[in-house]
This record gives structure tokens, C-alpha cells and sequence, in this order.
């Protein structure tokens, strides 16, 4: 691991993902909503860092809206599977023509990766209505199955 990865880790009291890569939840609201599934916090959110070692987000999807804003480090570069099959690529990043902060709609499958050899991206989140693993999934052979004309590209973001 890089000294500036170590030095990220420790100075945001970071711990492993189940996603991969390193997190830590940084707010969790007092105010509570009901959803369909169960009271949840209004808003919560966490800092969230790919390294080197640790450089893919697997693939997954939550009920509800991430908000994605790229604090440091990158590219990071996105995929996110509608279940429709179309699937889009999102770089956040410094350069011309990549993006500062990005929105995934609740039940979009999503997946995070370094790329161009970057360092590390550190991205804060923030997810509306907050978050529950109780609202979240990991995409599995089901998922690949459904849509083989991606299967070389996701494959690699799922954990068997």
C-alpha cells in the first residue's frame, strides 16, 4: 500500500469495505422517514477510498439515491447497469470531459474501478433515504446471465 493510501486510512479512521476498497461512515441524520421497507435515516453518508490494493467497488445496487462527489485522487471511472440492460460508463475525475460528482438512481447496479493507473480516488456519499444493508444487494451468476452482452466487462466486478 502507498504512504498516501496508509496516510488517507488512517487519518479518516477508514475500514475494509464488503464492496472493496476502505470506507467510514461519516453522518448518519437524526431524522427518520418511513419507506416502504422500514424506517430509515433521512440521509447518511461516507467517505469511500479505492487503492492500488484495493481498487474496485464490486457490483452492487441499493434502493435508494447515491450521491457521489469525487474529493481527491482519480480517475474512477463507474459502470452502471439499468435493468434494462443499458449500461453507461462515468469517469470522475480532474481532466477535461470527466465529472466532479455523480448521481446513481435508487435500483441501478453500479460498480467503481480505478483506472488510467491512478493512485487513489477518495469520493464522499451521500444516500437518500439513508443507508440499511437491508436495501442493498450484490450482483451475482443471476445477474450475468440476464445480461450476457456484458458479461466480459462485469464479470471481473462480481465476487463469486
Amino acid at each position: 500500500m502507498s504512504e498516501e493510501s496508509a496516510a488517507l486510512i488512517a487519518r479518516l479512521g477508514l475500514e475494509r469495505h464488503p464492496e472493496g476498497g476502505w470506507f467510514k461512515r461519516i453522518h448518519t441524520s437524526d431524522a427518520i422517514i418511513e419507506t416502504a421497507q422500514g424506517p430509515r435515516a433521512l440521509v447518511t453518508s461516507i467517505h469511500y477510498l479505492l487503492t492500488p490494493d484495493e481498487p474496485r467497488g464490486r457490483l452492487h445496487r441499493n434502493r435508494s439515491d447515491i450521491l457521489h462527489y469525487l474529493q481527491g485522487g482519480g480517475p474512477v471511472e463507474y459502470l452502471l447497469l439499468e435493468d434494462s440492460g443499458e449500461l453507461r460508463r462515468v469517469v470522475l475525475g480532474s481532466a477535461p470531459g470527466q465529472a466532479l460528482f455523480l448521481h446513481v438512481p435508487g435500483g441501478v447496479w453500479k460498480a467503481s474501478q480505478l483506472i488510467d493507473g491512478a493512485s487513489h480516488a477518495l469520493v464522499s456519499e451521500a444516500v437518500v433515504p439513508g443507508f440499511d444493508f437491508a436495501d442493498h444487494a450484490f450482483a451475482d451468476q443471476r445477474l450475468l446471465d440476464a445480461h450476457p452482452e456484458h458479461r466480459a466487462l462485469l464479470t471481473p466486478l462480481v465476487r463469486f
